[in-house]
């Protein structure tokens, strides 16, 4: 199993580097973000272990390049932070899971053992659904150029559908994926959701993206084929 290690604390670096070479992983190592980025983007890794604070570009940018050429490999972000808007911002540019330091090695090696499991996938930093784009990091929606303002629940559900497009999602799906699990099943809030949404996204712009499956669910998915075109 090959893993990339950017970290440029040399001590760190160092402990890293024997700790996984000892378990069996072969283990090459970047100093900086850039350095980070170029293996990154030219080697086939099974994960990758990304310090957030790093001379050069930072751990977060080096993740939206990555995810922006298409790289897969799974993420673990090293941080000294404790901020919780420095976790988030590292998941929603497409890391995998995160250790605040100081960590256990043990707990490391669990970790990037469980990521290895799950594999590559992908995981755009921008979701894109015909011309329906969504920023996570940025929480921006656009049709096309034009923005779209949504609340943080309909953002949310919008998120959900987009990371699954075509796919018919239930209403028990996307109550456990955008409430929670103890929600009331038989409430209405979904198909409430789901027209606030229709409000926003299709209807000020002629389109029907966003499909209801009598007895099965929500699909969004891209609709572009059935606009009429314009005839001048």
């Amino acid at each position: 199993m090959r893993v990339l290690v950017v970290e440029d604390e040399a001590r760190m670096a160092g402990l890293l580097r024997r700790g996984l070479a000892e378990e069996g992983f072969a283990v090459d190592m970047a100093a900086n973000g850039e350095d980070g980025l170029w293996y990154a983007r030219e080697n086939d890794y099974d994960a990758i272990v990304l310090d957030v604070i790093l001379p050069g570009i930072d751990g977060f940018a080096v993740l939206e390049g990555l995810r922006a050429a298409e790289r897969w490999a799974p993420v673990l972000l090293l941080t000294a932070r404790d901020a919780v808007t420095d976790r988030v911002r590292g998941l929603d540019l497409g890391a995998d899971d995160y250790l605040i330091k100081p960590f256990a090695f043990p707990e490391l090696l669990a970790r990037l053992r469980a990521l290895m499991r799950r594999g590559g996938r992908q995981r755009p930093a921008i979701l894109s659904v015909g011309d329906l784009t969504l920023d996570p990091a940025h929480h921006a929606v656009r049709r096309g150029e034009t923005p779209i303002v949504l609340t943080a629940k309909e953002f949310a559900l919008l998120e959900c559908l987009m990371r699954q497009p075509e796919r018919v999602l239930s209403k028990r799906a996307l109550i456990e994926q955008v409430w929670d699990f103890a929600f009331d099943a038989d409430s209405n809030v979904v198909e409430v959701y789901v027209g606030y949404l229709r409000q926003k996204i299709d209807r000020p712009f002629g389109r029907r993206s966003l499909e209801t499956l009598r007895g099965a669910g929500y699909r969004l998915r891209d609709d572009r084929a059935d606009v009429d075109p314009v005839v001048p």
